[in-house]
């Protein structure tokens, strides 16, 4: 039996033979991209690029799809491949221990890719990519910011210009305004961060300084993750 049977009774053997033809770079695997890795992966997507330099910590599990007992302090990217394996083991994937940065950014030929995912946290490294996927001609979606929310029910997919409430679109429409972008798809939530309880949990934000740790659930992040991989696969399967 094709585990796939399913998936093609509604998108068809042509669009299955396009995902099956196509690779697609995921950048951050964590809450959002794994649940983007996964669905892809389940969706019959032949090659997949998987892209982070985080190890699976304790403080994943509540909502990281590849966030296990048996997978603490393992590579994030390591974890996701063997998971995409086990789904099909046809699919071709390559890792990177990297996270992406002007200083990585020359390791990825993004000619080769039919999409990227964007799934990183940084403005930067968001703009990177997207500065990158535009001059190679490459489609690409980008999560906005899914921490401090609480309903899954947000989220909505639209073009950055077109968003609102998300305090992180609103910083990248400027730069991407600023950098001649004329258009990106994005997945955000309309809801209003809500103010982590304070429990003296702070993460490293550099050299010198801390942020207060965001808080997040099982039930948000794996949503945004779905959404992204869904619009992924239709576009892929037009």
């Amino acid at each position: 039996m094709n585990e796939f049977m399913r998936t093609e009774l509604l998108l068809g053997a042509e669009a299955m033979e396009k995902l099956k033809n196509s690779r697609v770079a995921v950048f951050g695997v964590g809450g959002v991209g794994g649940y983007a890795v996964e669905a892809l992966a389940r969706s019959g997507v032949g090659a997949l690029d998987l892209i982070d330099d985080d190890v699976v910590s304790e403080s994943n599990i509540n909502r990281q799809i590849i966030a296990l007992r048996s997978t603490v302090g393992m590579p994030k990217v390591e974890v996701a491949e063997a998971r995409v394996k086990d789904i099909n083991p046809d699919c071709k994937v390559r890792t990177y221990r990297c996270f992406y940065t002007p200083d990585t950014a020359g390791e990825f030929d993004f000619s080769q890719y039919d999409y990227v995912v964007d799934a990183i946290d940084t403005v930067t490294g968001k703009l990177g990519l997207v500065m990158q996927a535009e001059n190679a001609g490459v489609p690409i979606i980008s999560s906005m910011g899914a921490g401090n929310k609480l309903d899954p029910t947000a989220f909505k997919v639209a073009d950055i210009y077109k968003t609102s409430v998300c305090p992180l679109a609103r910083v990248m429409r400027r730069e991407l305004k600023k950098r001649g972008i004329k258009r990106l798809k994005v997945v955000y939530s309309e809801e209003e961060a809500m103010t982590p309880i304070a429990t003296g949990a702070t993460e490293e934000a550099g050299a010198h300084q801390k942020r207060q740790t965001p808080g997040s659930v099982a039930f948000v992040p794996s949503v945004a993750g779905l959404i992204i991989a869904g619009e992924v696969v239709k576009d892929l399967a037009k």
